[in-house]
């Protein structure tokens, strides 16, 4: 890399984190709202959602009519050929366009790799804009271009640096808002979304990109994605790119569902295909493409304008479209939303529904847990967490504080490889407002944080993190005083909370308010209290609550059947959030049979399907067991009734338990042969993660953590074979297409291959056609896989393609990348073409079984 980045200042302190610098610098925490920010009253009636706004249409295939050659660098134009770049965007202005978005897709420093400074790239950019004639310039920041952690190295921190660097150059330039698009990574989103924040006041416009199945390419949804950004402060949340007008609808919908923020939409004019004469084209033409839109507008989306494909013929009918006319009016159901990357809990305001909170990642007496953290060990803290989703916890506390060890480094990493594993959403928890920020921060994703309380100092800690980052919070019905004795006075508390909360902009269908269970043992007179108060709580300040449900039965025998009868008598005084351990059987009976009660599970399926032709439940409660294992869709593990889950290859393989499988490897080498233990239990268990994640059951970080415990499993097993015992699977070449620097999708599918036992050659990105040709007869490759991202570069990818069948006939080529279909690849000459690394991986396993 050609560039260098500081994550700390000159004492130390991180560059990332506003709040806790602030508390250092004694600052008081202010809120961003549309009345702050930088824009005059046509654009913030836009984001009101009073008016609509039209975007310009596609840039890249506007170059590539007019010239540009593959594989040229777009943002570099706005230097060599800044009249073409003014030529194109005034076209969109004389559409119609309210916006013109800057040449600057790419310009961040990882991808420029020093071709040109950041700073210089957007003056220039944004002088074209201007020239256009444009009524608002958007700053353009797309992806970076590489994975952030745990699938990747670039860490949360160096990323939103490189955004930071993006906006300040912005800012400078003369931007008058920032879109943020093209994006798949929830994570990397953030902290786009926080770079421009922190050091803007401009309007934030932020989309991702998702594909058919509805998830972008890392498995976030659009409720997610639009839920996560609103909390966020994107003052416009939406999808760009992937697929024309009429596919995207649907998951503009499922936005306006759960956002009163303005969406936008810029869809693609549906797919390339090469016409007879070697040109790349799209297949939606204006006039259907604005028939597309016009429903997305009439469902109540209000900004649009177009991606790949997308001219300004299409543009200008978009203009006549809302030309005059005002956005629908909407407004979503109010509900506490807790997000995950890839997954969403839901508790409406009107109605009561239960979300289970695991509480096994704590380490209060818990000795195996505070040796693991001890020793720095996050594979044990991982696997607490995936045995609490397979128990059917809905969200997992984390807290890893120890007196002995560094909790803010710490938290950060367990919520990290938590988010690589699990596909639940995460509760902050830490008496460390440091550690509640560092980890609030990076998570992908709105959390709760646990806690605030009626301390003084702790709510002036705590909320503006809250508030800043746009999370759920639980407040303790506890102060300066202590706990208080009567239902009242814990009502007091938390009416005292609520109204701080408040003057934070923090909604109440944000907080939850833990009542505080006492022990029946040593305050018996409490328990009653503790019901009553969380009834006065529900009915008098409409907010959810929490309960740590397990301590009412502490220094009692027969805990279980006390916890859980307390358990079902607070969800009759309005309990919302267990606080528990989703492995007590008899707990979980509780939870499931009143979710039947409450008409949570339709038609009592999951009931039926748990307990239908079973031991009776009090039996199963005496001895677990009995139980069979969860069969939900948050747990796609295997279940009891299956043959993997007999196998414990496959269980740790398909939970992604890196951390137990070398120990169990190591043990079934003494009784299985080695190939048998591959073919017979690795293969089987990765083919099943493959069905899982086709299923939608699994999404890529799942798919890359078995991938990586598969890979843990065969090291071990080549390290206790001799040399040459365990056969190759085969050869494998891997490559970015010449002028494409965009490897993401490259270096999953190679990671994943890797860990299937095949050796892969990574020849990198931007590689000339030759360079693929040399590697291939140089290491007698019979698989080669070719990634684009770009339309502008699937001619680089023909020309490879053309090159290899020629010169080595015998060879056969996988393509993959965002802009191909099935149908495009056949026509440039590909053998294969693979939607995902699983298919890679599928492909694979048919050339080489051949």
């Amino acid at each position: 890399m050609k560039y260098t980045l500081k994550t700390t200042d000159a004492n130390g302190h991180p560059l990332t984190a506003p709040i806790d610098n602030a508390r250092r610098e004694g600052a008081a925490y202010a809120p961003r709202t549309i009345e702050t920010l930088r824009c005059d009253e046509h654009l913030r009636a836009v984001l009101r959602g009073e008016k609509h706004l039209l975007f310009d249409g596609g840039m890249g295939t506007m170059l590539q009519a007019a010239g540009m050659k593959a594989g040229a660098l777009p943002e570099l134009l706005n230097f060599s050929d800044p009249d073409v770049i003014t030529g194109i965007q005034r076209q969109y202005v004389e559409a119609g366009c309210d916006v013109i978005t800057s040449n600057t897709f790419g310009a961040n420093a990882h991808k420029l790799n020093g071709a040109a400074s950041v700073e210089d790239v957007f003056a220039s950019a944004v002088a074209c804009a201007r020239a256009a004639g444009a009524r608002y310039v958007a700053g353009d920041i797309g992806p970076i271009g590489a994975l952030l952690r745990p699938l990747g190295t670039m860490s949360f921190d160096e990323a939103y640096l490189l955004f930071k660097e993006e906006v300040e150059a912005g800012v400078k330039a003369g931007v008058d808002l920032f879109i943020i698009e093209t994006m798949t990574d929830l994570a990397e989103t953030k902290a786009a979304v926080l770079a421009a924040k922190e050091n803007s006041d401009l309007p934030i416009f932020a989309t991702m990109t998702f594909e058919e199945d509805g998830r972008t390419f890392l498995g976030t949804n659009p409720e997610v994605a639009a839920i996560t950004l609103d909390a966020l402060g994107a003052d416009v949340v939406g999808i760009n790119c992937s697929q024309g007008p009429a596919d995207l609808r649907p998951f503009a919908k499922r936005m306006l569902n759960v956002t009163d923020k303005p969406v936008l939409v810029q869809a693609n004019a549906g797919f390339p295909h090469v016409d007879d004469e070697g040109n790349t084209v799209f297949d939606i033409g204006a006039p259907e493409y604005a028939h597309a839109v016009a429903e997305m507008i009439e469902d109540g989306v209000g900004v649009v304008g177009g991606c790949c494909g997308t001219t300004p013929n299409h543009m200008r009918l978009l203009k006549q479209l809302i030309e005059g006319r005002t956005p629908q009016l909407r407004h979503h159901d109010p509900a506490m939303y807790v997000t995950s990357a890839q997954s969403c809990v839901t508790l409406p305001v009107a109605g009561h529904r239960i979300a289970v909170i695991g509480e096994r990642i704590n380490p209060t007496g818990k000795k195996r847990l505070q040796q693991a953290l001890r020793d720095g060990d996050l594979d044990y803290v991982v696997s607490q967490g995936i045995s609490q989703q397979e128990q059917g916890a809905d969200i997992l506390d984390v807290n890893v504080g120890l007196p002995e060890i560094d909790e803010v480094k710490m938290i950060q990493a367990a919520c990290e490889q938590l988010q690589g594993s699990t596909l639940l959403p995460l509760q902050i928890d830490s008496t460390d407002p440091t550690a509640v920020e560092a980890a609030t921060r990076r998570y992908a994703g709105k959390p709760i944080i646990n806690s605030v309380n009626g301390k003084r100092q702790i709510m002036d800690e705590i909320l503006p993190i809250v508030a800043h980052y746009g999370t759920n919070v639980i407040g303790l019905a506890l102060d300066e005083d202590g706990i208080a004795e009567t239902a009242e006075k814990r009502f007091a508390i938390a009416e005292r909370i609520v109204d701080e909360c408040e003057r934070y902009g923090i909604a109440r269908d944000r907080i939850l308010i833990d009542c505080l269970v006492m022990t029946a043992s040593t305050n018996q007179a409490q328990v009653i209290e503790i019901l009553r108060a969380v009834r006065m709580v529900k009915e008098r300040l409409g907010v959810k609550c929490a309960l740590g449900v397990s301590n009412v039965s502490f220094g009692l025998p027969a805990r279980p059947l006390l916890g859980s009868t307390f358990l079902a008598a607070a969800f009759g005084a309005g309990l919302d959030a267990p606080i528990m351990n989703p492995g007590s059987a008899r707990f979980m009976d509780a939870v499931r049979a009143y979710r039947v009660i409450n008409a949570e599970d339709e038609g009592s399926a999951d009931y039926i399907g748990r307990y239908a032709e079973r031991t009776d439940p009090y039996k199963i409660a005496a001895d677990p067991a009995l139980a069979l294992a969860p069969k939900t869709a948050a747990a796609p593990t295997a279940t009891a009734d299956s043959p993997t889950n007999e196998d414990p290859i496959a269980r740790l393989v398909i939970s992604g338990r890196k951390g137990e499988i070398a120990a169990t490897t190591k043990e079934l080498l003494k009784t299985i042969p080695v190939m048998e233990l591959i073919n017979d239990h690795f293969i089987p268990a990765l083919d099943e993660v493959g069905v899982l994640f086709d299923q939608g059951k699994f999404f890529l970080p799942q798919l890359m953590a078995s991938a990586e415990a598969a890979r843990v499993g065969f090291d071990t097993i080549k390290a206790a074979m001799p040399a040459g015992e365990i056969a190759d699977k085969g050869k494998i070449c891997v490559a970015t297409v010449k002028g494409d620097i965009h490897d993401i999708g490259k270096n999953i599918v190679k990671m994943l291959l890797d860990n299937y036992g095949y050796t892969v050659f990574d020849l990198g990105r931007d590689v000339d056609p030759q360079a693929v040709l040399d590697a291939v007869r140089e290491r007698d490759v019979k698989l080669v896989g070719l990634s684009a991202l770009m339309t502008t570069t699937v001619t680089s990818m023909e020309e490879t393609i053309r090159l290899l069948h020629a010169e080595v006939p015998g060879v056969k080529i996988i393509v993959g990348g965002a802009v191909l279909t099935p149908e495009y690849a056949k026509q440039i000459g590909a053998d294969y073409y693979a939607k995902d690394a699983a298919e890679s991986a599928r492909i694979a396993e048919e050339v080489f079984g051949s």
